[in-house]
């Protein structure tokens, strides 16, 4: 561990990168220093607490001071080229090649496609204020930098929470997943290659020892080479999409119109509680975001990147989900491997292989891009002292965090060898759902409101109309889960959206523009991500909130016992606040 003492405490705290670490390596902070400092520290938990919730950091800050504290820079070595491919390969995955034939046989019918749409939408409005953030605070720490600048340091803890469990829950999905194609294409269940243990409680109790092993292969990957990464990703990208193409040609030569006949067999509210679910088929590409920090030129790069992945994508889940219910009705579709057992259903058993390698080279390329990014989030989380600063440390020789890296693949392995795939899928859509809501609102922010700029005045308005916004968003998803037929509490709900967003762009002024790439009709678009965001939270079921609520608990006992006073520490070090002023600065404690 190197430590550099200024003359007011830590200036430096990163892993030197040996194996002969000690507690202060993981715990530099003067809190932890012995009991007596860390009992004193709890018991200024309420004043640290009034500190951090008002702290802002800055967008200079988190792209120098904070990025300094890995010890090594991260190397420049992506173009738009590499961002696009990472895009694809990190979303078309097992989104498409699992949840798509169980949500139209159980939820939604031939209508999955409109399912697609709607999630579509949701996740192109996301991706279009992840890229103005992205271009602005080209940061490995994503949504976590963006967060931790316009809403602070506690929104920023629990946005992170949510984060990394969007990652582990997803990987461990995405690995579950490669075993039921790996055993299509052997000609066998998925549950041949799992192992029962009864004694385990159902949904738990299916042990996928296949699912441990690729995640330990990714890591290996991941860990050499970022470039090298992206190399791999992209070739293995294009010969999945020469396979996706495949798939869409043969399929329809074998279209039957009649499986149409029944469209939405469950009507408006099954196309929704698909697009919920389905939601999670879209998840990827916010690891995009965090390759930023290793983009050559940010500005022109990441917009082209994010937007042409996504655009490609969506018009792929469309296509492809249309094929598949043409195919054969959707009470025959396979749940475990729809698109392979279509093909062997229709007379093609020969292709069935071939859609069964194309779905295991896009979850490979999916886990691949979750591996990169999860660890960069991870890394400048780190970096903040919310979580150890051992997990910040980048490898002098590969570039890549390797600590970071490993820590959040084990806890992937660890995840996806016990859990069942349904559980995954509800709990990371409620996860990244609410991360996607929240950057939307820092967009607003950033766009209405500068520190010493603003009024008070507009300041409040602000603050209450992006409150009316959210509030009246989440009576509208409450009321549509539900599950009541009326439309009476829509008319009133849905024009106080309206409304409050047309009073925050007429009342209310801009407090910045974007410096090279924007969000097109602002404040609308972000709202409309709030909206909608908000609203397909509505769709999940209430055992995934339950879960949710949880993991949120877990964050908040975390972030008081531990996180709150590691940030503090760092915050008020004399060395960082000898920096511009109100960097990491909140309320002056002392």
């Amino acid at each position: 561990m190197e430590v550099t003492k200024g003359d007011g405490g830590l200036k430096k705290r990163n892993c030197c990168g040996k194996f002969n670490c000690s507690k202060a390596d993981f715990l530099p902070e003067p809190s932890f220093k012995d009991w007596p400092s860390y009992f004193k520290a709890l018991g200024q938990t309420g004043s640290r607490f009034r500190d951090r919730i008002t702290a802002r950091s800055s967008e200079d800050f988190e792209l120098h001071e904070v990025r300094a504290r890995s010890g090594h820079e991260m190397k420049k070595d992506l173009t738009w080229w590499d961002l696009c491919w990472f895009g694809i390969g990190a979303v078309i995955g097992s989104g498409i090649f699992v949840l798509t034939g169980e949500m139209a046989k159980e939820v939604v019918g031939p209508a999955v496609v409109l399912s697609y749409v709607v999630s579509g939408v949701s996740a192109m409005l996301s991706v279009f204020c992840y890229t103005e953030f992205a271009v602005e605070i080209p940061s490995a720490g994503g949504s976590f930098a963006y967060l931790r600048v316009e809403l602070g340091d506690f929104m920023a803890f629990i946005g992170a929470g949510n984060i990394l469990l969007e990652y582990v829950i997803g990987g461990a999905a995405v690995a579950r997943s490669w075993t039921s194609y790996f055993a299509t294409l052997c000609n066998h269940k998925p549950n041949d290659f799992r192992i029962h243990v009864s004694s385990i409680q159902e949904n738990y109790n299916e042990l996928d020892p296949i699912a441990v092993f690729v995640i330990v292969v990714i890591c290996l990957i991941s860990v050499y080479s970022t470039k090298g990464t992206s190399r791999f990703n992209y070739i293995a990208s294009i010969l999945h999409m020469i396979i996706l193409v495949f798939i869409i040609i043969a399929g329809f030569t074998k279209a039957d119109t009649k499986n149409y006949s029944d469209f939405a067999p469950h009507g408006a509210r099954g196309i929704f509680a698909a697009s919920a679910v389905l939601f999670f088929a879209y998840i990827g590409f916010d690891a995009v975001s965090t390759m930023a920090e290793e983009t050559k030129k940010p500005s022109k790069d990441i917009p082209i990147g994010l937007v042409g992945s996504m655009t490609i994508t969506t018009v792929l889940y469309c296509t492809l989900a249309v094929v598949l219910c043409l195919m054969q009705p959707y009470t025959k579709i396979d749940i475990d491997a729809p698109f392979s057992v279509a093909f062997k259903d229709v007379g093609m058993d020969w292709a069935q292989y071939i859609v069964a390698f194309g779905a295991l080279k896009g979850m490979t390329t999916v886990l691949l891009v979750s591996a990169v990014g999860q660890a960069r989030y991870l890394t400048h989380i780190a970096r903040s002292h919310m979580i150890t600063p051992w997990l910040a440390n980048v490898n002098s020789k590969t570039g890549t965090p390797i600590n970071a890296t490993i820590v959040m693949l084990t806890a992937t392995s660890i995840i996806a060898l016990f859990t069942n795939l349904s559980i995954l899928s509800n709990l990371l859509s409620i996860s990244t759902l609410f991360i996607f809501m929240l950057v939307a609102v820092a967009l607003l922010v950033r766009r209405y409101y500068a520190t010493g700029e603003t009024l008070d005045a507009d300041r409040n308005k602000l603050i209450a109309f992006i409150v009316l916004i959210i509030g009246s968003s989440i009576a509208t998803a409450a009321y549509w889960g539900l599950d009541s037929s009326g439309w009476i509490a829509y008319v009133i709900t849905l024009p106080i959206w309206f409304f409050s967003t047309l009073g925050l762009w007429f009342f209310v002024p801009q407090a910045r523009a974007p410096k090279v790439w924007g969000v097109p009709l602002v404040p609308w678009l972000p709202s409309a991500s709030i909206l909608i965001n908000i609203f397909l939270l509505g769709s999940i079921d209430k055992d995934s909130f339950a879960r949710f609520g949880l993991w949120t608990l877990l964050l908040l006992v975390y972030y008081f016992f531990i996180g709150l006073h590691a940030s503090y520490d760092v915050a008020k070090d004399e060395t960082v606040a000898s920096a511009p002023p109100r960097l990491e600065e909140g309320i002056v404690d002392k």
